[in-house]
C-alpha cells in the first residue's frame, strides 16, 4: 500500500463523502453519481483516485459496476497512525 497515495486520496472532501456512502452499502458509479452536483467524469476521478489508493474495490455485474470499501487498508493505516504515537508508556505521568 502506498501510504502517500492513500493520505491524498482521502485528503478530498468528495472522497471522504463518497467513502461515508460506501459504508453502508456498495453502489453503482451512477448512485454515487446522483449525491453530487457533479460531471459523470468527475465522480468517475475520484472513483479512480480512490481504487488507485486501494480503497474501494469494484464489481462488475451485468451493465454496471458497483463500489465497496477495501476495509482492510483502512485497518492499516490506523496501525500506522497507532505505531506514530509508539511507546508513551510513563512518558505524561
Amino acid at each position: 500500500m502506498g501510504m502517500s497515495e492513500t493520505l491524498k486520496a482521502i485528503s478530498d472532501p468528495v472522497r471522504r463523502n463518497i467513502l461515508e456512502m460506501l459504508k453502508q452499502e456498495s453502489k453503482s458509479a451512477g448512485e454515487i453519481a446522483e449525491k453530487f452536483d457533479l460531471t459523470g467524469a468527475t465522480v468517475s476521478y475520484h472513483l479512480s483516485q480512490l481504487k488507485k489508493a486501494n480503497l474501494i474495490t469494484e464489481t462488475k455485474y451485468k451493465n454496471f459496476i458497483y463500489y465497496e470499501l477495501n476495509v482492510s487498508v483502512f485497518e492499516e493505516v490506523l496501525v500506522w497512525i497507532y505505531q506514530l504515537g509508539g511507546d508513551n508508556h510513563g512518558k505524561n505521568e
